[in-house]
């Protein structure tokens, strides 16, 4: 296959579910349904920092499916951990915990910042 566009890591791991949609022979709706997220949250974190100015971080959480449970998946703290990435990072954990039988379904988190640049305190 010859690659026109950058995909986003989203795109990409769609990609590895429909080839595997294709072999369990998934109907359209369902993968549809198996594909989106069920709630996105974008919201911003206010952060005193040491020196008392006040900075504001994008920060993201994709609940992508509870199928199986409640939802699991932890916070991913990056500069580039944008809502995209987060997507993805839901649809794997759901993917994972469906495949080792856990009884929960997939989220994740994101915050727009480089922990190496914050204080314990910030």
């Amino acid at each position: 296959m010859l690659k026109t566009q950058e995909l986003s890591i989203f795109d990409e791991v769609n990609l590895f579910f429909d080839d595997s949609a294709d072999r369990l022979d998934l109907n359209d709706g369902l993968r549809e349904m198996l594909k989106r997220s069920w709630r996105e949250l974008l919201v911003q974190v206010p952060v005193r920092m040491d020196d008392g100015q006040v900075r504001v971080f994008n920060s993201s959480r994709v609940q992508h499916n509870p199928a199986r449970g409640p939802y699991k998946g932890g916070v991913r703290y990056h500069p580039e951990a944008d809502l995209e990435e987060v997507r993805a990072l839901g649809s794997f954990m759901t993917w994972k915990t469906a495949l080792v039988d856990l009884p929960d379904g997939g989220a994740k988190g994101g915050v727009q910042v480089d922990p190496g640049q914050l204080s314990s305190s910030e």
